[in-house]
């Protein structure tokens, strides 16, 4: 891979990791309009572990606010908003691993074509411009149920479909759910980080059984790169998203999801 390359794949994991917008759609097009090779697995887990240190920084006291109260629990037996939260991550996080390794070989041989990944696009990308316009946006994320956790989880595991957008499905249920804005992108967020840890951790155990050399000098960039336009991407989306609303992302979708079908059908 040249520079040029690492930047801007590792860029577009970044920013694409969290936006609505689906990271494998943007992926597919470096490699089919200018015929770039794969950007290899050493190089995912690489850009994977920028993303995780940039959401966990940026939440940093979120998540120690969360694992101390999560930890006081187990002996006080009292809840507190931040061990409910913390609580509402795991739960959220378990429709995922289990649909994931019961149907990874499934989505590896049915669902990563390209013309799925512009379908999906769209068509989710549609249903979040639905939930962003119809719902009532009121509750925070304080007023979270477990019950609309696992909703909110079981939507996460559809992302499994590459196109779907993780960030863009959760947010999307959070939307529907009558969450605001903010509240749905930040519990999105929080659910990202068991999320990203596995996957990298997945993808590092099978770099450990390929004999193929490393470029460490590559990973070191990459894992840069993605963490810089990650962490801009949280803290711009986080700032900005009650006065954009999700309509900009949906036009987006709609316009990328049309380009992948004109190069690809």
């Amino acid at each position: 891979m040249t520079m040029f390359e690492i930047i801007i794949l590792a860029i577009i994991q970044g920013i694409t990791e969290f936006l609505p917008i689906s990271s494998s759609a943007h992926l597919i097009l470096p490699e089919t309009i200018l015929g770039w090779d794969s950007q290899g697995l050493a190089f995912d887990v690489a850009v994977h572990v920028g993303s995780l240190l940039a959401v966990m920084i940026y939440f940093r006291d979120d998540i120690m606010n969360m694992l101390i109260d999560w930890c006081k629990c187990g002996f006080t037996k009292q809840q507190t908003a931040n061990s409910r939260l913390a609580w509402w991550v795991i739960i959220g996080t378990i429709p995922a691993v289990v649909i994931g390794f019961t149907l990874k070989d499934f989505i590896e041989v049915y669902a990563r074509s390209g013309e799925v990944i512009a379908v999906t696009t769209i068509v989710f990308g549609l249903l979040l411009w639905y939930a962003d316009k119809q719902a009532h946006l009121v509750k925070n994320i304080g007023q979270m149920t477990w019950q609309h956790t696992l909703i909110i989880g079981f939507a996460q595991a559809v992302a499994l479909i590459p196109g779907t957008s993780r960030s863009g499905i959760t947010m999307t249920a959070g939307l529907l759910l009558g969450y605001d804005r903010e509240s749905a992108a930040r519990f999105s967020f929080l659910l990202s980080i068991p999320v990203i840890l596995g996957a990298g951790l997945l993808a590092t155990l099978d770099l450990l059984q390929d004999a193929a050399a490393v470029d460490w000098s590559a990973l070191a960039y990459g894992a840069l790169f993605s963490f810089v336009s990650a962490y801009a991407c949280i803290a711009l989306f986080l700032n900005f998203i009650n006065r954009i609303g999700m309509t900009p992302f949906v036009v987006y979708r709609l316009l990328l999801g049309g380009i992948l079908i004109i190069l690809l059908v």
